[in-house]
């Protein structure tokens, strides 16, 4: 299976958030908790050049926690800060507040030594499409300022958003890189809803997703869907869920499309537990995915 994503608006996006970055303080990353790695865009983070940056695990409620903490010790060391976060019920916002007051104090701190005036700091909210940004500065400024959607690149254009007097927010469409060189990464993507479901066989990813929570999480999908046992080949346990779940069609048939639609859409919704997928122990070979 090869997986690949990045439609032209993503081109634009990428040459308009080049010349953004010139007139920007300091940067929040967004990444989904479940992928800290993968959902990251390392051409993106080579143009912030030295700019402090603060790294927010967003969707933390849908990650394993203990791997989490794994992450947060291992990605403190590549950024000012890293906090979890979970947008929908503003857990961790005022982590992340506390953390831009405090990277900005060179900032102002240099601003006052020239003799100028002090003004607003201006944050990049950086990210891949579907890691939760708009929902993020949502949280942030505690109102539906930002539009939000559950499909990826819902956001096009840069949008500024003041989230204290002293701190400015800069929504930013979600861009991914030309070519997924490893593989794995466009699957992990394709699992947590980061890419467009009409790139991919929807079949074929769900049945790679079901082997990897039978190696990783064994015992997640039988329990969730109430299957005697999740033992065989994945074509067979999608074929047991459809069938629990009566998607057949007139002659009896398992409708596997859907089924597959539904799953992986369970898994996305945190509906099947919390999971991570990028493993801590293999942090190496995952930053040189």
């Amino acid at each position: 299976m090869h997986i690949q994503w990045y439609p032209g608006h993503m081109a634009k996006a990428k040459r308009l958030l080049i010349e953004q970055i010139k007139v920007v303080d300091l940067i929040i990353e967004i990444r989904d908790a479940r992928i800290p790695i993968s959902s990251t865009n390392q051409d993106l983070l080579e143009l912030t050049g030295d700019k402090p940056r603060i790294i927010v695990l967003n969707k933390s409620d849908l990650a394993d926690p203990n791997r989490t903490s794994e992450w947060e010790h291992i990605l403190k060391k590549e950024a000012f800060a890293v906090v979890r976060v979970n947008s929908l019920d503003r857990k961790g916002t005022k982590t992340v507040v506390a953390k831009c007051q405090e990277a900005s104090k060179g900032m102002f701190e240099k601003r006052a030594s020239k003799g100028l005036l002090p003004r607003a700091v201006r944050a990049m909210v950086l990210g891949i499409p579907n890691v939760g940004k708009s929902s993020f500065i949502n949280a942030m400024v505690k109102k539906g300022s930002a539009r939000t959607g559950n499909k990826p690149g819902v956001t096009r254009g840069n949008q500024w958003v003041r989230l204290l007097k002293n701190i400015e927010l800069l929504d930013t469409p979600g861009i991914l890189w030309p070519r997924f060189e490893d593989q794995r990464t466009g699957e992990y993507l394709a699992y947590t809803g980061a890419i467009s479901e009409k790139t991919f066989d929807i079949e074929e990813v769900a049945l790679r997703l079901i082997k990897l929570l039978k190696d990783e999480y064994p015992g997640t999908i039988s329990s969730f869907y109430g299957l005697d046992s999740e033992e065989g080949e994945p074509y067979m346990v999608l074929d047991n869920v459809g069938e629990k779940r009566h998607f057949l069609d007139k002659k009896g048939a398992v409708q596997t499309e859907r089924t597959a639609y539904r799953m992986l859409h369970d898994f996305q919704e945190g509906k099947l537990g919390n999971y991570t997928l990028d493993n801590p122990k293999e942090a190496g070979m995952a930053d040189e995915r």
